[in-house]
């Protein structure tokens, strides 16, 4: 029954993309023809969180933050591109950016990321990673956003409710500022962080290994992003 009603999710997913990678594409055109500040191409850079030696958070059922962050980027990444928007990873693979040379392989690797967001310029940039507590009761995905930015923030929410709006859980759950954390503050365009659920929590791990689940996560905010680059742009 739930490979059933899996398959049921996929197909109108897939009904979705193409109803909206039609419409949403001739809408974001049709937008940016019209401006008189249109950008010659629009660029999304989407950051899989971690990679190579570090795992990022372990679920509670062994699976490795990096391998969830990285499944659903690339969805992500899938689900623009049908929307005609340009897409930088920072990894496509498991691996991390630093050298085996390099004191601190973390930092190394996090200011690489930064580099390849100035050197894309990339209108946004989303993270994608998943979080832990250590109360297992908690759960719902999170997005974070510097606390200066005001697009941060329009963004946030909007792939906050949007992620509220298709997974359709009891997340209460709002978008969040973050002053402190190495990306936001560094980052020189606007980024957000997605932290797409709890790893501690037993259901919502189950659910985060899940490649459907990963599907609608991906759909989710992707939906968000476009919705929000079609205001900009205006």
């Amino acid at each position: 029954m739930k490979k059933y009603f899996d398959t049921i999710f996929l197909v109108i997913v897939f009904i979705t993309m193409v109803l909206f990678s039609t419409k949403g594409r001739d809408a974001i055109k049709s937008v940016m023809n019209h401006s008189k500040s249109r950008p010659e191409k629009l660029v999304v850079l989407i950051d899989a969180g971690h990679g190579g030696r570090d795992p990022g958070k372990i679920g509670v059922n062994n699976v490795l933050e990096k391998d969830i962050n990285l499944a659903i980027a690339m969805k992500l990444k899938s689900f623009l591109e049908l929307n005609d928007i340009e897409v930088v990873m920072t990894r496509t693979e498991d691996m991390g950016h630093y050298s085996e040379s390099d004191s601190n392989k973390k930092m190394a690797d996090l200011r690489k990321r930064i580099s390849m967001m100035d050197e894309s310029n990339p209108i946004i940039a989303v993270s994608i990673h998943q979080n832990s507590f250590e109360q297992k009761k908690y759960k719902g995905a999170q997005v974070f956003y510097h606390s200066k930015s005001t697009e941060g923030k329009a963004l946030a929410e909007i792939v906050q409710a949007q992620i509220k709006e298709t997974v359709k859980d009891d997340n209460t759950r709002k978008a969040k500022a973050n002053s402190d954390y190495y990306l936001l503050k560094k980052s020189s365009c606007p980024l957000i962080i997605v932290e797409c659920g709890f790893l501690s929590n037993d259901q919502e791990a189950e659910l985060l290994a899940n490649e459907v689940y990963q599907e609608k996560m991906a759909w989710a905010i992707h939906l968000g992003i476009m919705r929000h680059i079609s205001g900009i742009v205006e």
